[in-house]
C-alpha cells in the first residue's frame, strides 16, 4: 500500500479536485488529499496526498513557492486572468525591457496583497469565487505575503514571460494585475506553471496517465515520496523499543524510551519526528517546561 506524496503535474483544464478524484481511481483508496490548490488553468506541481500522508499535511513546510508564469500586456479581466471577460484592451507597445525589469524590481519584498474575487478564500462560509459568479463583490482583507524574487525569462511583447519566487499564500494573479497597472496599461495572466511548492519540485513529478501505468507495472511506489523524507525539516527523535510499543497504546514516549543521549532543548513548541529503524512513526510536538526537560507529546500517530 502507498504511504505518502505522489507529485502530480497537473494538465490545464481541470480543478485540483478532479485531480484528487482520479487518484483515489487510479491508487483505489479513498485517504487521498492535495496541498497548495492550483487554479484550473494553471498547470504543474501539485502535491497528492496518500493514506498515511494525509496525516502529515499539516507540518509541512511549503512556505516557498516557484512559478513561471506568462503575462499579456495591455489586457485586464475580471479573472485577472484570461479565463475572464475582458475589461479593458490598450495598446503595451510602449513598454520597454527596461521598464519592465525596473517595474518587477518594486514588488520583491514584503508586500500588502488583495486576494481577488476569483479565488477558494471563503467569506461568511461563501468561497469568493461563487459571490464573483453572481455578481457580488465584497471587501477582502488584505495579506501579508512576500515575493522572495522575480526574474524576467523572456520579453516578446505583448507576452512577458517571469519566474516568481513567493511566499505561500501569494496569488500571482494579483501580481501580474499589479505589474500591469504600475505599467500603465494593464496585464492578466495567460498562463501559470507551479514549479515548486516546499519540498515538492516538478522534476520529481509525473503525469497522472504515467502513474496509471505505474500502477498497472506494480511500481507506483517509485513515484512516491514518504512522509519521513517531506518532513527533513523536523528534528529526528529515534525511539528505543519501549517507545515504539508505547506509540500502539497513544502513550507519548518519555525521554527514557528514546535513543538520544540528551533530551532536545526547545524555547518553543517545537513539531518533531519520531522514528523507529529509520522510518516515520508519528508526529509529535516538544513542548519547553520551567526548570526541567521538554516534554514530547503525540500528535499524529502512523503505525
Amino acid at each position: 500500500m502507498i504511504n505518502g506524496f505522489v507529485i502530480i503535474d497537473k494538465p490545464a483544464g481541470i480543478t485540483s479536485h478532479d485531480v484528487v478524484s482520479r487518484v483515489r481511481r487510479i491508487l483505489g483508496t479513498r485517504k487521498v488529499g492535495h496541498t497548495g490548490t492550483l487554479d484550473p488553468f494553471a498547470t504543474g506541481v501539485l502535491p497528492i496526498a496518500v493514506n498515511n500522508g494525509t496525516k502529515v499535511i499539516p507540518f509541512l513546510d511549503e512556505g516557498s513557492k516557484t512559478y513561471e508564469a506568462l503575462l499579456l500586456l495591455g489586457i485586464t479581466t475580471d479573472t485577472l486572468d484570461m479565463t475572464g471577460a475582458v475589461l479593458s484592451d490598450s495598446d503595451p507597445s510602449a513598454v520597454t525591457e527596461e521598464q519592465f525589469i525596473s517595474c518587477i524590481a518594486g514588488f520583491t519584498g514584503a508586500l500588502s496583497q488583495v486576494p481577488p474575487m476569483y479565488s477558494a478564500i471563503k467569506q461568511n462560509g461563501q468561497p469568493l469565487y461563487k459571490l464573483a459568479r453572481q455578481g457580488v463583490e465584497v471587501e477582502r482583507k488584505a495579506r501579508d505575503v512576500e515575493i522572495y524574487s522575480i526574474k524576467l525569462l523572456s520579453f516578446d511583447l505583448p507576452l512577458i514571460s517571469i519566474r516568481v519566487v513567493c511566499s505561500r499564500g501569494t496569488y500571482v494573479r494579483s501580481l501580474a494585475d499589479d505589474i500591469g497597472r504600475k505599467l500603465g496599461c494593464g496585464a492578466a495572466l495567460q498562463e501559470l506553471r507551479r514549479c515548486a511548492s516546499g519540498p515538492f519540485h516538478l522534476e520529481n513529478s509525473v503525469a497522472l496517465a504515467d502513474l496509471e501505468t505505474a500502477v498497472s507495472e506494480m511500481r507506483a511506489m517509485d513515484l512516491c515520496l514518504s512522509p519521513m523524507s517531506v518532513l527533513e525539516h523536523l528534528p529526528e527523535i529515534p525511539l528505543s523499543q519501549v517507545g515504539l510499543e508505547g506509540l500502539r497504546f497513544g502513550r507519548s514516549p518519555s525521554w527514557s524510551a528514546t535513543l538520544l543521549e540528551n533530551p532536545l532543548a526547545c524555547t518553543e513548541e517545537t513539531a518533531v519526528r519520531l522514528t523507529a529503524d529509520g522510518n516515520l512513526v508519528a508526529i509529535g510536538k516538544l513542548i519547553p517546561t520551567c526548570g526541567s526537560d521538554s516534554v514530547i507529546t503525540l500528535k499524529r500517530v502512523l503505525i
